[in-house]
C-alpha cells in the first residue's frame, strides 16, 4: 500500500522519534468502556523486512500453538511488495518471537508457485491453525499493478514453512483481506474476501466493479495430510472493488467474527461497516449485509478485530488512526492516532493495513507501511 519505500537498514533513533510522535498525538475515545482508552504506549518491536528486501507488510497472525518454527504467540506478518517496491510481488513471510524479541524468516515462497495462477504476491489474508498450519493469500502481479495482475490463490504451509498445498477455485480470485477464523482443532472455517473478479488496469476513472465477494471455506486438518477444502459458501457478494495506482485494489479487507456468528466486513469502497449474519451455517448470500455504521471516523476502512468486550477496531487507509465501534448500536466510539507521520497527507495516509489482538487481550499488534515495522501499543 505505500507510495514511498523504505531502505531494510532502519535507524532505531527514527523509529523512536515516530513512536513519540505517535504518542504525543493519539486521541484517546471518549467512552468510558472502550478499548483505545486504555492504550497508552506504542513500541515498535522489528522490521518486518527480510533478507531479500521484500516490503509492505500486509498481514499479521498470532500463533495459537508451538509446533515446528514456531512458538505459541510468536507474530506472523507477511510481505505484499518486492525489494523495488512494486506491489503484488512479495513472496516472504517473518516471524517475530516475543520471548526474546528475535526476528527470522519464516518462509520464502517460489514467485512462480505451480498452481498458483499469475504467481505469489502475499496479501492480508494470512491465519495460522492450532493444526500448525499457516493459510496465506496471494493476490499476484508481474509489474506492480493491476494490469497484470492474476487470479491468485490459498497457499497452505508447514509449520516449517514449506508450501503444502494450494487452493484454488472460481470462488476465489484475489484472495484479499485480514481472515477470521472457527478452528476446531480437526477442522477449520476459514472467511475471506476476493477482490480480484474483473478488476482490470489502473487509471484515473478505474471503475468500480460490484463483484468483490466473501467466501466461506471449510477445511479436512488431518494429522499428516496437507488441508482439504470440504465445502466453499459465498456468504456476501456485490462489494465494490476497484483498480488504483496507487494501493493496488481498494476493496473489502477487515473481516472479524462476533460471538454470535455475526461476521462484520469493512466495505472500503462504501466506507463502511456491514454485518452477515450466522456467517458460519447459512446457505446462501446475504449480498453486502446489513449496515451497521458508515462515514464519520471512518476514512476507508481496512483491517478489522473483536476485542474482548465486543467493540470493533478498524484501521484507516486515508489516515493513521484506528476506530473502535460499538457493533450494536453502530455507534462509532472514537479514534486514536496510531501514524500520525506526516510524510502523507493527511498523516499516516496509506500506512495502516495488518491489525491483531494480543494473547492477553490487552494490547493491539499493527503493522507501519511507511517504517516497515510491527508495532504493539499497549
Amino acid at each position: 500500500m505505500p507510495e514511498t519505500a523504505t531502505h531494510p537498514r532502519l535507524r532505531l533513533s527514527a523509529l523512536a522519534a515516530a513512536v513519540t510522535l505517535l504518542v504525543a498525538t493519539r486521541l484517546l475515545a471518549a467512552a468510558p468502556d472502550s478499548f483505545l482508552a486504555r492504550l497508552h504506549h506504542h513500541v515498535t518491536l522489528a522490521s518486518t523486512v527480510p533478507e531479500n528486501g521484500d516490503q509492505n507488510p500486509y498481514a499479521i497472525a498470532v500463533a495459537p500453538v508451538s509446533v515446528g518454527k514456531i512458538q505459541k504467540n510468536d507474530i506472523l506478518v507477511d510481505n505484499f511488495n518486492d525489494k523495488n517496491n512494486l506491489q503484488g510481488l512479495g513472496t516472504t513471510i517473518v516471524r517475530y518471537r516475543p520471548g526474546d524479541k528475535s526476528v527470522a524468516l519464516f518462509a520464502s515462497l517460489p514467485r512462480d508457485l505451480a498452481g498458483c495462477p499469475g504467481g505469489v504476491g502475499l496479501t492480508a489474508a494470512m491465519a495460522m491453525l492450532r493444526s500448525g498450519h499457516v493459510i496465506v493469500g496471494s493476490l499476484p502481479s508481474h509489474d506492480g499493478t493491476t494490469a497484470t495482475k492474476g487470479q491468485g490463490c490459498l497457499i497452505a504451509l508447514s509449520p516449517e514453512g514449506a508450501v503444502e498445498t494450494v487452493i484454488t477455485g472460481a470462488h476465489i480470485n484475489g484472495p484479499w483481506g485480514n481472515m477470521a477464523v472457527i478452528d476446531r482443532g480437526d477442522s477449520a472455517t476459514l472467511f475471506l474476501s476476493n477482490t480480484g473478479f474483473d478488476v482490470g488496469a489502473p487509471s484515473d476513472d478505474a471503475p468500480v466493479v460490484h463483484k468483490a465477494s466473501v467466501l466461506r471455506l471449510d477445511l479436512a486438518l488431518t494429522p499428516g495430510k496437507a488441508p482439504a477444502v470440504t465445502r466453499e459458501t459465498v456468504i456476501g457478494e456485490g462489494f465494490g472493488e476497484q483498480a488504483d495506482k496507487g494501493v493496488f485494489v481498494i476493496g473489502p479487507t477487515g473481516l472479524a467474527l462476533g460471538a454470535d456468528g455475526t461476521l462484520y466486513v469493512s466495505d472500503a469502497i462504501g466506507n463502511r461497516i456491514t454485518a452477515i449474519a450466522d456467517a458460519a451455517t447459512r446457505t446462501s448470500s446475504a449480498g453486502t449485509g446489513r449496515e451497521v455504521t458508515k462515514d464519520g471516523l471512518l476514512k476507508r476502512p481496512l483491517a478489522l478485530a473483536m476485542t474482548p468486550g465486543g467493540h470493533l477496531l478498524v484501521t484507516n487507509g486515508l489516515n493513521g488512526q484506528v476506530v473502535e465501534i460499538d457493533p450494536e448500536s453502530g455507534r462509532q466510539l472514537g479514534a486514536q492516532w496510531i501514524d500520525a507521520d506526516k510524510a502523507q497527507t493527511p498523516p499516516g495516509n496509506g500506512d495502516l493495513f495488518g491489525l491483531a489482538l494480543t494473547p492477553e487481550g490487552d494490547g493491539l499488534y499493527y503493522v507501519e507501511d511507511d517504517m516497515n515495522t510491527l508495532v504493539l501499543a499497549r
